[in-house]
């Protein structure tokens, strides 16, 4: 199973076209929040099943905070991150990880890409692919074949 997993696209659809080439043969995409109307012009062009959450940019009740969900046979909890101030570190979304055994933690919110193993748990947040506050405008993609878990950054510049 293949995931696109997508962040604070903040209503810039440019993104969308140079993100045909790196999604390619994805089963599933995952957008993490800000904003969550986004993904209505997104899976226009991908014709996968999406899963999104709201972020703290996102005004309206139809979308979840949160979702703690089994995909692909690993329990994912995947939120945008705010709510947890993933800005000043990530303790606080370990201990809701923790507590939740999630195998796969994805996040977005602070624009900037991270992809850590802490304590048998994978700490993915994709980065921006329109507003960046690190080094390059970025997705995920995730990986997974039986126990085995590969995440990637990749730039979409």
């Amino acid at each position: 199973m293949r995931i696109g997993i997508i962040s604070d696209t903040h209503r810039d659809l440019t993104c969308i076209s140079k993100l045909e080439d790196v999604f390619k043969e994805i089963d599933m995409i995952i957008h993490l929040g800000d904003n969550v109307r986004d993904v209505e012009e997104l899976s226009s062009h991908f014709k996968c099943p999406f899963i999104n959450v709201k972020g703290n940019c996102d005004f309206t009740n139809k979308v979840p905070d949160e979702i703690v969900e089994e995909i692909g046979g690993k329990r994912f909890l995947i939120t945008h991150g705010h709510k947890y101030d993933v800005k000043w570190g990530i303790d606080r979304l370990r201990y809701r990880a923790l507590e939740l055994q999630a195998d796969i933690v994805l996040f977005g919110h602070t624009h900037c890409s991270m992809n850590q193993y802490i304590d048998n748990t994978w700490y993915v947040n994709p980065g921006s692919p329109s507003l960046p506050r690190d080094s390059s405008k970025t997705v995920g993609i995730i990986r997974i074949e039986g126990e085995q878990v590969d995440v990637s950054i990749m730039g979409i510049n």
